[in-house]
């Protein structure tokens, strides 16, 4: 299988470094093929601007979705978002791997995500009715595709649990998985996460390696985390909110898992 790891840390001699060389090494030896997008070594351009598209602007002033639109259609995107892109098509699965940073990725992966999820690409596919909200949630371009986190943040588990002050970790990260990654398609597997990163020594680094390696040996038989489909039955159409009789009472992040 095609394995495509975005990879967000700055220093190659970080932990983060060192568990994308053996999540490198682990799916290879594993009999599958890997692609590395190493954002920092890239030098990849965080901000979206008329730039991407090679035709500038399509008016007098810069519309970020429909110039990303137009760009997407025509083939004339900067050539760094369509190999981006290519990469996607090509992948079975991919692993954002990144350190937290101020409760959420880097700012060079969200630059990633902001310039290769064109319009037309990940969003804005698929008909608009009443009775189907678009090709999102579930569906569109990157539907069949698995998708996990790989995450590292200095914190204690106990700051991101139930009661944790950060909040519980599922919650952070929601925005990350099911509007990152569950709304263009991908099957969403838990996140693999590490605590206290910065007190990871060797023997440390040994354990977080088998676990990793436990993860990447199912990556693809893990049960996905059970988002509820946009386009399922679940939710009111165009209003998108759930159904009454669904989860009744309740609010929250929570909810939208079946």
């Amino acid at each position: 299988m095609n394995v495509l790891i975005v990879y967000a840390h700055p220093e190659p001699r970080s932990l983060n470094g060192s568990l994308k060389d053996f999540a490198v090494r682990r799916l290879e030896a594993a009999g599958h093929t890997v692609q590395v997008s190493d954002l920092y070594a890239m030098r990849w351009k965080a901000t979206l601007d008329a730039a991407d598209s090679l035709d500038g602007a399509a008016g007098p002033r810069f519309d970020p979705s429909l110039d990303s639109k137009r760009a997407f259609e025509n083939g004339r995107q900067s050539e760094d978002i369509a190999r981006e892109q290519d990469k996607l098509r090509w992948a079975d699965a991919v692993i954002l791997q990144f350190p937290l940073w101020w409760f959420s990725m880097p700012a060079i992966l969200k630059g990633w995500v902001e310039r290769v999820y064109a319009y037309g690409f990940a969003y804005g596919v698929g008909e608009h009715s009443d009775t189907h909200w678009g090709n999102r949630y579930g569906e569109g371009t990157l539907a069949g595709k698995r998708a996990m986190l790989m995450v590292t943040t200095g914190a204690w588990d106990s700051h991101f649990g139930p009661r944790g002050i950060n909040g519980p970790l599922d919650d952070v990260l929601f925005p990350i998985q099911h509007g990152v990654l569950f709304y263009p398609g991908f099957d969403v597997l838990p996140p693999f996460v590490i605590h206290r990163s910065s007190r990871v020594d060797a023997a440390g680094f040994d354990a977080a390696s088998a676990a990793l390696g436990e993860r990447l040996d199912t990556l693809f038989e893990t049960q996905p985390i059970p988002f509820r489909r946009q386009n399922g039955g679940d939710y009111e159409i165009p209003a998108l909110t759930l159904r009454e009789e669904i989860a009744p009472g309740r609010s929250g992040f929570g909810v939208h898992l079946a």
